[in-house]
C-alpha cells in the first residue's frame, strides 16, 4: 500500500520543490518544517553518483536562524559551546548548541555573513525559539529571524570542476567552511565549501527564493557533463563516513561527550554559553554512552535511519541510530550509541526489523 505525504500550510516547501519533482523525487520527508525529497528511485545509483561522481541535492531544509545587530555576536557566543568571538566575516564554524544541563540541542554550522551579522545554518530543531529566548534572556540588542537563505549542495569528487564552471576558478581557493557572496546571472548567492558528506563540494546558498528553479537549471546545466543529477544526503555514505546525524544518532538526554563532539565544546572561552556549567560538571567524569561505528551481521539490510534497540543479554544498552548495506564494504554499516560498560564488554545484538543482528562495533570511518 502506498502513502503519501498530504502537502499542507504547516510545512514549507523550498525554492527547488518544484525542480525536485520534475527531477523524479519519489518521496519527502519533513525536516525543519519544510518537505524535503529523500530520494529519486535509484538508491544505489545515488550512492555511486556521490562516490563517484557529483550530485546536487536540494537542503533548503537546512534553514537559517539570522543574528542580526550590536549583540549578533554576543548572542553567538551565547548559543554556541565553540568560541567564535574571533570568527573573521567569510568564515563558519561547525559547533555545538547545549541546553542549560549540557544536552546536545542542535549541531549547526555558524557562518559570520558580516560583523554583526551572523547565520546558523540548522539541524532538525526549533533554534530560532530557542535563539530568540536565550537573546531575551540574556537582555541582548539582537534581532533573530529566518532571512530568505535557502542552500543548494553540490556534492561528490567532481563538485569543484561542476562548481567553478558555474561560478569560477575562485571556489577552488576557498578553504573548508570559508564561503563569500557572489552573484550568477543575477542571482545573489553566498558559496560555501561544505556539505554533508566526506566527497566535498559546496553548498550555494540562495539569497532570493523567488529564483530558486532558475538557480537549479544553472547548477544542472553546469554539471551536464560531468552527469550530474538529483539526489539526496546519502545515510550510507554518511554512516561510511561516520558523520553525525542530529536525531538519528542522539536522543533528548545526549550530551556532546556521549557523540565524541568534545573537540567541539570549548570550556575555556570566555563567554558563558548556555550549558557551560552542567558541560563542566560532564568533563569531569567518563560518559555514560558512546557513539560508535558497528558492523551488522546476516543479510543485506534495508537503509534505514529509524532507531532500533541494542541488548546486550536481554537488557537494552543503547540503540542504532541507521543501518545500511555498504555496497563498498559488501557489509551492513551502522551507528550506535551505546552503554560504555556494555560496549567494552561485547556480545551486542541489534534488534533490526529484518530480526536480530550482531553487532561489531567499529571506529570510524567504516569505509
Amino acid at each position: 500500500m502506498a502513502h503519501e505525504i498530504t502537502i499542507g500550510p504547516r510545512a514549507a516547501k523550498s525554492p527547488f520543490f518544484d525542480a525536485t519533482v520534475a527531477a523524479g523525487a519519489t518521496g519527502f520527508t519533513i525536516y525543519n518544517h519544510m518537505y524535503m525529497p529523500t530520494g529519486y528511485g535509484d538508491p544505489e545509483g545515488e550512492y555511486w553518483r556521490l562516490i563517484d561522481g557529483v550530485a546536487m541535492w536540494d537542503v533548503a531544509c537546512e534553514r537559517q536562524v539570522e543574528l542580526a545587530g550590536p549583540d549578533a555576536g554576543r548572542l553567538a557566543d551565547t548559543l554556541a559551546t565553540r568560541d567564535l568571538s574571533e570568527l573573521k566575516p567569510g568564515i563558519g564554524r561547525y559547533t555545538c548548541l547545549c541546553d542549560h544541563r549540557g544536552r546536545l540541542h542542535n549541531d549547526p554550522v555558524a557562518l559570520r555573513v558580516e560583523e554583526d551579522l551572523w547565520w546558523f545554518s540548522i539541524a532538525d530543531n526549533d533554534s530560532l525559539l530557542f535563539a530568540r529566548a536565550v537573546a531575551g534572556e540574556r537582555g541582548l540588542d539582537v534581532e533573530v529571524r529566518e532571512p530568505d537563505v535557502s542552500p543548494l549542495a553540490i556534492q561528490g569528487p567532481k563538485a569543484m570542476v561542476v562548481a567553478a564552471a558555474l561560478l569560477g576558478d575562485w571556489v577552488h581557493d576557498l578553504g573548508y567552511f570559508h564561503f563569500r557572496a557572489c552573484e550568477v546571472q543575477g542571482i545573489p548567492l553566498v558559496v560555501q565549501r561544505s556539505g554533508f558528506s566526506k566527497q566535498g563540494g559546496v553548498e550555494l546558498y540562495l539569497r532570493d527564493g523567488t529564483r530558486g528553479l532558475h538557480l537549479w537549471d544553472l547548477v544542472a546545466e553546469a554539471g551536464r557533463p560531468y552527469a550530474i543529477a538529483a539526489g539526496t544526503p546519502n545515510t550510507i555514505e554518511r554512516l561510511e563516513s561516520g558523520l553525525f546525524n542530529f536525531g538519528s544518532d542522539n536522543d533528548a538526554d545526549t550530551n556532546p561527550f556521549e557523540l565524541a563532539l568534545e573537540r567541539y565544546v570549548d570550556l575555556d572561552a570566555e563567554a558563558d554559553f548556555v550549558g557551560k556549567a552542567a558541560l563542566r560538571r560532564l568533563a569531569g567524569r567518563p560518559p555514560a554512552r558512546r557513539r560508535t561505528g558497528a558492523m551488522l551481521d546476516g543479510p543485506p539490510l534495508g537503509t534505514t535511519s529509524a532507531k532500533c534497540p541494542v541488548r546486550r543479554g536481554g537488557e537494552t544498552v543503547g540503540f542504532v541510530g541507521g543501518h545500511a548495506f555498504s555496497p563498498r564494504l559488501q557489509a551492513n554499516v551502522a551507528v550506535a550509541l551505546i552503554e560504555t560498560t556494555a560496549l567494552a564488554a561485547g556480545d551486542l545484538v541489534a534488534e533490526t526489523e529484518a530480526g536480530p543482528r550482531a553487532l561489531e562495533p567499529r571506529a570510524f570511518p567504516l569505509a
